[in-house]
């Protein structure tokens, strides 16, 4: 039950990134969705008569929902339902500022709207803009499937292009050492990225603050290397959007390091690690040099029966890392915001892209490094 709390809470953090207000919550235990309606008609009663007695404009399910379980369920609650998945392309939708990340979403929504284009169209008819309405869907002229499909075709062969010249780029940068960071949304990945070069990336207390990978140049010590902070994972990541976005990963594929970002203060930091590395997994990437960096240890909070006198961020520091050095050996605990830690760090990796360049430059220590 903790952990479907859990799930509602960042459901609620979605729809909060999205526009929306939470006014109520709805958990059921079933052993397997009802195939019409997702939930039981009981608890779908339910769910209608408090919508209507709170004159709820909005219901979202934490699930992607199939064109007919949306269809039976906007025919008994008479107001827009999304899933899921609609709401996160909606933020995505949003957020997206360069020519690639509007393409890569748009084909994300277009994919997705494909199989349902029967019931929105006929419910466009009453809806007026909103949360899960936002870009392919509002043109008329693409109630048509057969124009759907071409525009998928389009704008793949758009990504395509785009991919190209982004190889091209990554080859102009191959001298480098290059380092990705990576990890769940909201982790303090931008925040991190802010404080070792001077990009100024967007950093807020939202999900998918950054979309768009940025890539800028550090130099620690005299060691340069380029250093990409790349799109923020999620449970239930769609799967159009991992599709779509792969182009974008590439940089996480050709990184020389990774650097594994973990919001430790988040209580199930543990499967946001899992979600993380099985995503990593799906790139292929699972097994490339990472140092799992544990983040927002001021925000860390210790159980109070632990027996132990801890007063400073050092203090917190240590206790974590005698309790999780056996299952993470490379990690380092730091927070960005606060500057904790961070000489620390930098130096670490510092010489974890000295030992790369040793392997690209075997004879060049005297030449490089100081």
């Amino acid at each position: 039950m903790l952990l479907t709390q859990e799930h509602l809470d960042e459901l609620e953090f979605l729809a909060s990134t999205a526009g929306a207000t939470t006014i109520k919550r709805f958990t059921q235990n079933m052993q397997q969705k009802h195939s019409k309606f997702f939930v039981g008609p009981g608890k779908l009663d339910e769910i209608k008569k408090y919508a209507e007695f709170a004159n709820a404009d909005l219901v979202i399910f934490d699930d992607e929902l199939s064109p007919s379980q949306i269809k039976n369920i906007e025919q008994i609650i008479e107001c827009k339902i999304i899933d899921r998945t609609n709401l996160i392309l909606d933020i995505f939708a949003k957020r997206a500022q360069t020519a690639q990340a509007k393409t890569q979403v748009e084909l994300a929504q277009c994919e997705y709207l494909l199989p349902r284009l029967t019931r929105m169209w006929t419910h466009l008819s009453r809806q007026k803009g909103g949360i899960g309405m936002k870009g392919p869907g509002e043109k008329e002229i693409e109630t048509d499937r057969r124009i759907i499909r071409t525009k998928i075709k389009l704008l793949k062969d758009k990504l395509e292009l785009i991919d190209r010249q982004n190889i091209t780029r990554r080859k102009a940068r191959a001298e480098k050492i290059r380092i990705a960071l990576v990890g769940y949304t909201n982790a303090g990945k931008s925040t991190l990225m802010n404080k070792l070069s001077d990009a100024a990336v967007l950093a807020e207390n939202k999900l998918f603050a950054t979309l768009d990978t940025t890539i800028r140049k550090v130099v620690i010590n005299n060691l340069p290397f380029l250093l990409s902070d790349t799109v923020g994972f999620i449970r239930k990541l769609p799967h159009t959007l991992v599709e779509s976005f792969k182009s974008t990963l590439d940089e996480v594929r050709e990184a020389d390091l990774l650097l594994h970002i973990v919001d430790i203060s988040h209580p199930e930091f543990l499967n946001q690690i899992a979600v993380v590395n099985e995503t990593l997994k799906e790139l292929g990437v699972e097994n490339k040099r990472t140092l799992i960096v544990f983040n927002k240890i001021d925000k860390y909070v210790i159980k109070e029966d632990v027996d132990l006198e801890i007063e400073t961020l050092e203090d917190k520091s240590n206790y974590l890392e005698k309790m999780m050095k056996e299952q993470y050996p490379d990690m380092i605990f730091i927070s960005a915001s606060l500057n904790f830690n961070m000489a620390t760090f930098r130096e670490k990796l510092y010489f974890m892209a000295k030992e790369e360049y040793m392997k690209m430059y075997p004879y060049s220590e005297g030449e490089f490094f100081i």
